[in-house]
C-alpha cells in the first residue's frame, strides 16, 4: 500500500537547514517509515537567498516569507532553524495553524518563551521536536544502556564540555550570536552537554556557574565596535537527583577544538568516555580486570547498536553527523505516526532551557541554585 505523504516546510538554509535536508532525505530512504518524506518549499530572508537554496539543495518552492510557508496548506510540518530569537514566532505561529514543529535547540532564548511555547504544544494534537541529535548517537545510547544495567556500578560522578573554536580570533564579527538575544555558548553549545548529561544520568537538581565574556567588543559587519553581552565560557558544577555530581563547560573560543563534545562518566565498578571526534567509539574501563591489563579499552560501534545496522553492514564503517539527524527525525517522524511517544519535545527543550538560565543566574548570584 502506497504511503502518505507528510509534507515538510524548511525555514533556513543555513549549516542546520542543509542538516535538515540530508536528515530528510536520509531517513526516507533508510528507514521504514509510516510516512513518505517530502520536503516541499523552503524559505529564508530574501527570495534571491532562498531561490539559490532552492535550487541548490533541489526543493521545489521557495519564498522570501516565512510566513507564507506555515500558511501553506500542503504542508504538514514546519522546520525550524533561523537564528534563535525568531524560534519563538515561528513556532507558535506553526503550532496556531496546525503544523507538526521541528525545531532547532536552544528552543527559545528565554525560560518564559520556552514555557509558552511548551504549553502552546502541549493543548494540541501537535507533535514537536527539538534538534538534539548528538543524544541519537547509537554509541551515547549504548553508554546509557550500560549505566542502568549496573555496569559501572554506582554512578558518582559526570563531566562534560562542548568546546569548539569558532568564535576563538577576536577579528571574527559580532553576529546574532553575540546578542544577549542569541544566547552565548552556554545556550548555544552548553544545552547540547547538558542535554547528554541528563540523558546518561537523569534529572540535573542544582548548579553553581561560571559564564565569562573575554572577548569584550567585536566590529559587525559594518566595521563598528559593538560590546559582547554573552558569555564566551560557561563552567557549572552539577548536582544530579540521583545523588552524583559533576560538571560541564560550554566553550566557543577553545581554539583547536572543531567539535569536542566530550563526556566521562566515573562508577564504583568502571568508567566510561566518549568524543563526537570520534563518534563511532565508547571507552570503558572496568576496574576488575587484572592488574597488568588495565585500561580503556574501545568499543567500536557495529549493527549491534542499532540503528547502526541500517546504515552500515558491519563495523568500522562509520555514522556521520547527518546520520544522526537521520535518526533524529526518525523518531520524531514515527511519534507524528503514533508509533512512539515524542523523543524530545517542547517540554524537554524547556527543561534544557531552565537550566541553561539557572547556570546564568548561578553565576550573577555566585551562589548554588536550584533549577528552576
Amino acid at each position: 500500500m502506497k504511503k502518505k505523504d507528510l509534507n515538510f516546510g524548511l525555514i533556513g538554509s543555513g549549516f542546520m537547514g542543509k542538516t535538515h535536508v540530508f536528515g530528510l532525505s536520509m531517513a526516507n530512504r533508510v528507514f521504514d517509515l509510516p510516512f513518505n518524506l517530502q520536503l516541499v518549499k523552503i524559505a529564508d530572508a530574501s527570495e534571491s537567498i532562498a531561490s539559490k537554496a532552492a535550487s541548490e539543495l533541489g526543493i521545489m518552492e521557495h519564498t522570501g516569507d516565512w510566513r507564507t510557508l506555515i500558511k501553506d496548506e500542503n504542508i504538514n510540518v514546519i522546520n525550524i532553524t533561523s537564528p534563535n530569537s525568531f524560534h519563538k514566532e515561528m513556532a507558535l505561529a506553526a503550532i496556531d495553524a496546525g503544523k507538526h514543529v521541528y525545531c532547532e535547540k536552544p528552543l527559545s532564548i528565554s525560560v518564559s518563551d520556552a514555557k509558552e511555547m511548551s504549553e502552546a504544544a502541549s493543548g494540541s494534537k501537535i507533535k514537536t521536536q527539538v534538534g538534539f541529535n548528538y543524544i541519537c548517537n547509537p554509541m551515547i545510547r549504548h553508554a546509557r544502556e550500560m549505566i542502568v544495567r549496573g555496569d559501572l556500578g554506582e554512578i558518582r560522578g559526570f563531566r562534560g564540555i562542548h568546546a569548539e573554536d569558532y568564535m576563538a580570533s577576536a577579528e571574527n564579527p559580532y553576529t546574532w550570536r553575540h546578542d544577549p538575544r542569541g544566547g552565548g555558548a552556554l545556550a548555544d553549545l552548553g544545552s547540547h552537554i547538558i542535554a547528554t548529561a541528563e540523558f546518561l544520568l537523569g534529572p540535573i537538581t542544582q548548579v553553581l556557574g561560571d559564564c565569562t565574556t573575554a572577548i569584550k567588543s567585536r566590529k559587525d559587519s559594518c566595521g563598528k565596535i559593538k560590546n559582547v553581552e554573552v558569555d564566551d565560557i560557561a563552567r557549572a558544577f552539577l548536582k544530579f537527583e540521583n545523588g552524583s555530581s559533576g560538571s560541564i563547560e560550554a566553550n566557543w573560543i577553545a581554539t583547536g577544538r572543531k567539535m569536542q563534545h566530550d563526556f566521562e562518566v566515573f562508577g564504583s565498578k568502571g568508567a566510561l568516555f566518549f568524543s563526537q571526534e570520534r563518534l563511532n567509539e565508547l571507552q570503558y574501563y572496568k576496574n576488575d580486570d587484572l592488574d597488568n591489563e588495565q585500561g580503556f579499552k574501545t568499543i567500536c560501534a557495529s549493527p549491534s547498536h542499532k540503528p547502526y545496522g541500517r546504515f552500515c553492514v558491519a563495523p568500522g564503517h562509520q555514522l556521520g553527523f547527518s546520520d544522526l539527524k537521520a535518526i533524529e527525525v526518525k523518531g520524531f517522524v514515527d511519534a507524528i505516526g503514533d508509533l512512539s511517544s515524542e523523543p524530545f519535545n517542547f517540554e524537554a527543550g524547556f527543561r534544557i532551557q531552565s537550566i541553561v538560565e539557572s547556570i546564568q543566574k548561578s553565576s550573577q548570584k555566585t551562589a548554588w541554585l536550584r533549577v528552576i
